[in-house]
């Protein structure tokens, strides 16, 4: 029975690996074709939002939709554009929204990292609520790698394979004009390779120094200079912070991006050829994005790279809803081609994310197939 059910299923990704070849018989009629392909951007709405996945809906014209494996390999592409500190742009084309969403969610939400979950205050005389002061140290990123760390329960026992502790130790004090330690900031936040200087109360007991495990640059912080409290002298605040290894999915401190979205592909198309002056009043209007080839009576509007002048896309689609130019120009984004940016914490390197998200699907793909 389950042998039935996978040939069945080979025999229909062949089917549809044979529908697609070079020339690509019983294409779409043009219209059609723009409405699978594109989102039009209207004046007041946009349309041919949805996506006609349906491997039957085009069956009375002759055309095979079903997905295939042999297009997508033909079709797929990953496009770096550029890498700028802890920020990425990149494309990806060739891919269903679903497929992109879901890169989206997993680099919120599903790669691990390091946070302070546990702080064990000493002493507090500052200003700063205790609880707020916690919170404040849950959201400054620690910059250790995750996979050098196992994960901890909620009763297990804290060691240096699965918990990382830093103290923080400041006193507020007067030296002629100048205030020391009035402002207390992440940088002041020690790290103790040798594991909690309280074990009796933390229940954090280390075997042996983390020095070796986390390497020479240790634990640190990833900002210096995130102000956690502000003191006046005789104030102190005394503290342990103990990490853990998790996910975004469980508190926003351990997400590793600040954020991570993507946009469609955006085109401008000239429907109508625009010539003579009304060329150059296209031209004047979107400066740049627009632009005039030929002279004389001949000449003709050209539209340029929309993704370089973005700035004026909006003022392309309110011009698509006038009556002078409602059938010349029109604004729409491709439906597989999305312009992805991820801007890291700085836990890791955005291209480290990137890869990283890539294996989690990967993972999700293969425990599906384990189950079909």
């Amino acid at each position: 029975m389950g042998s039935d059910k996978k040939s069945g299923r080979a025999s229909k990704k062949q089917r549809a690996d044979a529908a697609v070849s070079d020339d690509e018989p019983g294409k779409l009629p043009e219209h059609l074709e723009k409405q699978q392909q594109y989102v039009t951007c209207g004046n007041n709405l946009n349309y041919n939002v949805s996506i006609g996945s349906s491997a039957h809906m085009f069956s009375a014209l002759g055309v095979d939709n079903s997905w295939s494996h042999k297009k997508f390999q033909r079709d797929f592409k990953v496009a770096m554009k550029w890498v700028r500190g802890n920020d990425m742009e990149f494309d990806v084309i060739g891919i269903d929204p679903a497929i992109a969403n879901a890169l989206r969610r997993i680099l919120i939400s599903e790669i691990p990292t390091v946070a302070i979950e546990h702080v064990y205050i000493i002493n507090n005389t500052s200003i700063i609520a205790c609880e707020v002061l916690s919170h404040r140290l849950g959201l400054v990123p620690i910059q250790v790698d995750p996979n050098l760390l196992q994960d901890k329960s909620g009763e297990e026992t804290a060691t240096e394979t699965n918990s990382i502790v830093f103290k923080l130790d400041v006193r507020c004090r007067r030296e002629g004009d100048m205030m020391v330690n009035e402002k207390v900031k992440s940088g002041q936040l020690r790290w103790l390779p040798n594991g909690s200087e309280m074990p009796e109360e933390t229940n954090c007991r280390y075997a042996s120094s983390q020095e070796a495990l986390l390497g020479p640059a240790g634990a640190r912080l990833v900002h210096d200079d995130i102000l956690l409290a502000k003191m006046r002298p005789g104030q102190e605040i005394v503290l342990e912070a103990h990490c853990v290894r998790g996910t975004g999915a469980e508190h926003a401190k351990w997400s590793p991006v600040a954020t991570a979205w993507y946009r469609l592909q955006p085109e401008v198309a000239i429907l109508q050829p625009v010539v003579g002056p009304k060329a150059d009043a296209l031209a004047a209007a979107c400066p740049g994005l627009f632009t005039v080839e030929g002279s004389g009576a001949s000449r003709r509007a050209v539209a340029g790279d929309a993704r370089q002048h973005e700035k004026q896309l909006e003022k392309v689609r309110r011009m698509s809803g006038e009556e002078e130019w409602s059938e010349h120009v029109e604004l729409r984004k491709r439906k597989d081609h999305f312009i992805f940016t991820i801007e890291s914490t700085g836990i890791l390197a955005p291209d480290q994310l990137f890869l990283r998200a890539l294996d989690v699907l990967a993972a999700k793909c293969d425990k599906l197939l384990e189950h079909l």
